[in-house]
């Protein structure tokens, strides 16, 4: 049977290969993007984010059976907390009353390798409190010391967003009405997004430097696509909460091999 699929950033990079993957294997999709999509919305804002789930819920009549959201910006500017993380989850909860009409609803978000970097806590504590103005205000003071500290927006948008998902996987919105929410952090991904710092020997030793990716190396958008499509299958019936580092042995090469001792005994 074939299923609704809501794809947010459809217009490039993860969310294009994504939307692509699944319109192949004869899934409907309905895209969300700023142009050229089903749906143009800007999701920086609290107003675009309720036309965005309005309009997909309306092509999709009524009833979708699964949310990815892949839309998101790396820009030092206070703009990115409002998409990568208010984006996201606002969209998502718009969507809730359209995934229960389902028989299989699922969701599942991009999340990044940068969610281990450096960040913000009053950035990320402003976003998981839902107090988006003090999240903006955070960002602009960072932004405001020009791009390296205003880099710690996007880090922080990340952690934010993926602390939300394991937070809210297991409460009755989610778990409590069977649908399974969860998160891929992919690691450095050929994308139009990061192109640039990959053009040339400096930006690329940059980059493997604070992502390093033993496995393959940088890795095409269609490894962390065909990773989402599985968290959004009718397959997935119990991974919940889960921030799946889909990045190359990036995370295991940072974090070492014990991420278990927190719950022993001392």
């Amino acid at each position: 049977m074939t299923r609704t699929y809501v794809i947010t950033g459809a217009a490039s990079g993860i969310g294009a290969t994504t939307a692509r993957l699944l319109t192949e294997r004869g899934e409907r999709v309905i895209g969300i993007d700023l142009r050229g999509t089903d749906v143009d919305a800007d999701l920086s804002t609290p107003a675009g984010r309720q036309e965005a789930a309005a309009k997909a819920t309306e092509l999709a009549g009524g009833t979708i059976d699964a949310v990815i959201a892949c839309a998101g910006i790396s820009a030092p500017i206070p703009a990115t907390v409002a998409v990568n993380f208010f984006g996201v989850t606002e969209l998502l909860e718009a969507l809730l009353p359209a995934l229960a009409g389902s028989d299989a609803p699922r969701a599942a978000v991009v999340s990044s390798m940068a969610s281990l970097q450096p960040n913000s806590p009053e950035i990320v504590a402003a976003a998981l409190a839902g107090d988006e103005a003090t999240a903006l205000a955070e960002a602009e003071k960072l932004t405001a010391q020009g791009p390296e500290i205003g880099y710690l927006v996007y880090p922080s948008s990340k952690r934010a967003l993926a602390r939300w998902v394991r937070r809210e996987s297991i409460t009755p919105a989610w778990a409590g009405a069977g649908i399974p929410l969860n998160a891929v952090a992919p690691g450095t991904v050929l994308t139009p997004m990061t192109a640039g710092l990959l053009a040339t020997p400096e930006g690329a030793a940059m980059v493997d430097a604070s992502v390093p990716m033993p496995l393959n190396s940088h890795q095409p958008p269609e490894s962390v696509a065909n990773l989402l499509i599985w968290l959004t299958s009718v397959e997935n019936t119990h991974m919940a909460g889960q921030v799946v580092y889909d990045d190359g042995g990036a995370d295991a090469t940072l974090r070492g091999d014990d991420i278990w001792s927190w719950a022993d005994q001392h």
